[in-house]
């Protein structure tokens, strides 16, 4: 039975909550929520298309320390703040994501947070 691995980078700024920015188990890997801070100092980005880009950029450094990459993103999982903001938040995505698109949930959530405007979870597998 493989056992549950901790991942962590220092590429990525450490917020203050109580969780991992990932865990491995076996080749899965398993990405907290992620939001529109930048990825090394943490500033909130401006509007939803710098915010997603910060997400996403996020989680592929989180991803590629722990032996994975964002192109093998199983899943993910994407909240927005404001369903107008649905269209900037597909054009940067689609940055990220081409062609065999990973199967994907966005809901829209009031963050308790006003700055935040998008916050993403993603699932991924490593290479043989």
């Amino acid at each position: 039975m493989p056992k549950k691995e901790i991942v962590k980078t220092d590429k990525v700024a450490a917020g203050t909550a109580p969780l991992s920015q990932a865990t491995k188990l076996g080749n899965l890997v398993f990405v907290a929520g992620n939001t529109g801070r930048h990825p090394t100092n943490g500033s909130v980005g401006d509007g939803i298309k710098e915010q997603t880009r910060y997400a996403l950029e996020r989680i592929s450094l989180i991803l590629d320390s722990a032996g994975s990459s964002i192109d093998n993103v199983l899943t993910n999982t994407c909240y927005v703040s404001n369903r107008d903001d649905l269209a900037g938040f597909n054009e940067v995505y689609a940055e990220f994501f081409t062609g065999d698109y990973p199967a994907r949930t966005t809901v829209v959530v009031n963050f308790g947070d006003v700055n935040n405007l998008v916050e993403v979870t993603s699932t991924a597998y490593i290479s043989d």
